[in-house]
C-alpha cells in the first residue's frame, strides 16, 4: 500500500498538496520501493510504474512538470507538455498544472496562495538557499509576499546534517544585514565545541535557514519542517544515509 503524506496547512479548499515515501510501488534495492526519479539508476519502466500507482492513488493530473535539479536558483513555469525542464522549481497560476520536485534530504517545500490561484514547487538545498532561490522565487511570482503560504516537507534534521566551515561561511557572507547574519549563525552548531572555526565540521539546521530567508523575503506562514529523513529508514530516502537511494515526490496543483 502506498503511503502518501498531507501537509497540514490551511491552504485554500482548491489547493491539492502531497508528499510521497518510499513505502509503496515496485522499485528494487537500492530504491526500494516507490522512488519516484528517473536520475539515480533505477530501471525506467520501475519509475514509470510507480508514477502510474501514484496517478491512480490521489487522482493526479496528467503530466507533472518534472526538473532536472542542479541546486541553482532557477524557477521555471510549470506546463503539462511531458517535457523535463532545468531548475530547482516550478509554479503555476493555471489550474490542473502540477509542480513537483523530487528530493532524499533537501527541503520539499509547497506553496499557495491565499486566493488559490497560483502554487510552486521548490527543491531547497543549502547551495540553493545560499544562492538566493527564495529572492528568486518571490521576484518570479509577482504576489505580496504576504498572501503566500509555505509547507516545508520530509527533509534531513540538523542533527544528521553535517557539513563543512566553507558552507556556514558562504552563508554569512552571503548578508550584510547584521540581523540576518546572526539568525543564519544560529542554525549552525559547531561539532567541536572547543575547535578552531574556520577548520571544524558544523551541524547545519536547513529548515531554519529555510525560514531565516522566507521571512527576509516577508513570507511568514511557513508550516511543516519537522521531519527527518535521516532518521526514518522505513518512510523516507536519506541521500546522506544511504549514498545511492531513491527520491520522494512532491506534488502541488489547484483546480
Amino acid at each position: 500500500m502506498m503511503e502518501i503524506l498531507r501537509p497540514n496547512w490551511p491552504a485554500p479548499s482548491n489547493i491539492s498538496a502531497f508528499f510521497t515515501t518510499r513505502v509503496g510501488g515496485i522499485s528494487s534495492h537500492p530504491w526500494n520501493t516507490n522512488n519516484l526519479s528517473y536520475d539515480v539508476g533505477d530501471k525506467f519502466e520501475f519509475v514509470l510504474e510507480n508514477w502510474r500507482l501514484l496517478t491512480r492513488k490521489i487522482d493526479l493530473p496528467p503530466n507533472p512538470q518534472l526538473l532536472n535539479q542542479v541546486h541553482g536558483t532557477n524557477i521555471v513555469i510549470a506546463e503539462c507538455s511531458g517535457t523535463i525542464k532545468i531548475g530547482d522549481g516550478s509554479y503555476s497560476k493555471k489550474s490542473g498544472i502540477v509542480c513537483s520536485v523530487t528530493t532524499a534530504d533537501c527541503i520539499p517545500a509547497l506553496i499557495c496562495n491565499t486566493q488559490g490561484s497560483l502554487v510552486a514547487a521548490v527543491h531547497l538545498g543549502w547551495r540553493g538557499l545560499s544562492a538566493g532561490i527564495i529572492n528568486s522565487l518571490v521576484d518570479i511570482l509577482q504576489v505580496p509576499a504576504a498572501d503566500l503560504i509555505v509547507y516545508l516537507g520530509p527533509a534531513i534534521s540538523q542533527e544528521n546534517f553535517e557539513v563543512g566551515s566553507e558552507v556556514r561561511e558562504k552563508f554569512l557572507l552571503g548578508s550584510n544585514e547584521t540581523d540576518t547574519i546572526e539568525k543564519i549563525n544560529s542554525c549552525f552548531i559547531k561539532k567541536n565545541k572547543n575547535g578552531p572555526d574556520k577548520n571544524d565540521k558544523w551541524k547545519a539546521n536547513l529548515y531554519e535557514l529555510a525560514k531565516v530567508y522566507l521571512n527576509q523575503n516577508g513570507i511568514f506562514d511557513i508550516y511543516g519542517g519537522d521531519f527527518c529523513t535521516y532518521n526514518d529508514p522505513k518512510r523516507f530516502y536519506s541521500y546522506r544515509r544511504d549514498g545511492v537511494t531513491g527520491r520522494m515526490a512532491s506534488l502541488i496543483w489547484f483546480s
